[in-house]
């Protein structure tokens, strides 16, 4: 089991650095409840993949399995630090690979019983590399894991629903992007796609350019990737449901 976690942790990290199509979405219940996933495709790093075969993968695992595997470094961190960890149990990781289909997709999901309880999905990732870092003989990252440059939000009041991302540091945030100098035109290429499912109609929304089903519950947004790390704001928008 814990080769399998290693191994499948491995596509994910690999998928994070060559994926093209990022789609978060959320299905939002009347009462606040619901489901969330951030769904990875990078089926075209197959296509270029000097490896070639009829290998498939199919896996899941649990970020509770991972934390499971750390317990010993986790029960050393600061209790605020193992609480927000505990929060993030919920969360599945599952890989599909088919070397013959080109297809290699990753998705990250959870349920949630309120918006407020859910996290940057990447944050959630970067948290994954630090728990498989510590205890591996390379320096442990986990007392890192506050420094994300950004800060993501939902609410939802039953009739008002909000995404709201914030950059927590400046300066932070600037050396990441000048970090990302070199691979940025490859960036540029990637998307970021917002599917969210509500309970009613929706009567108003804030992002520009939203595409709507045909019964107006669901919208459909997207965003250049680059936005997602550099001008996390940009994705900031709010949206008013009908009252039937």
């Amino acid at each position: 089991m814990k080769e399998k976690i290693r191994f499948a942790f491995t596509l994910v990290v690999a998928v994070m650095m060559t994926a093209c199509n990022f789609t978060e979405t959320i299905n939002l219940n009347a009462d606040g409840s619901g489901t969330f996933s951030l769904d990875v495709d990078a089926s075209a790093m197959m296509s270029i993949a000097a490896e070639q075969g009829d290998r498939k993968i199919d896996s899941t695992f649990t970020l509770k399995s991972l934390m499971d595997e750390r317990k010993d470094s986790i029960a050393k961190l600061p209790l605020a630090e193992q609480q927000r960890l505990k929060k993030l149990e919920s969360f599945s990781v599952r890989t599909h690979v088919d070397q013959v289909e080109k297809s290699f997709l990753f998705t990250l999901f959870s349920d949630f019983k309120k918006p407020s309880d859910l996290v940057d999905a990447l944050s959630v990732v970067k948290t994954m590399d630090d728990l498989k870092t510590n205890g591996s003989g390379e320096k442990g990252r986990l007392s890192d894991m506050d420094k994300m440059t950004t800060d993501l939000k939902y609410s939802f009041d039953g009739k008002k629903f909000t995404r709201k991302a914030a950059v927590k540091d400046p300066a932070i945030q600037k050396q990441l992007t000048d970090s990302l100098a070199t691979i940025r035109p490859m960036i540029e290429a990637f998307t970021y796609t917002v599917k969210y499912h509500f309970p009613k109609k929706i009567k108003s929304i804030t992002a520009k350019d939203p595409v709507f089903s045909d019964d107006r519950k669901t919208v459909t947004l997207q965003y250049p990737f680059i936005d997602y790390i550099e001008r996390p704001e940009v994705m900031n928008f709010e949206v008013v449901l009908e009252k039937k």
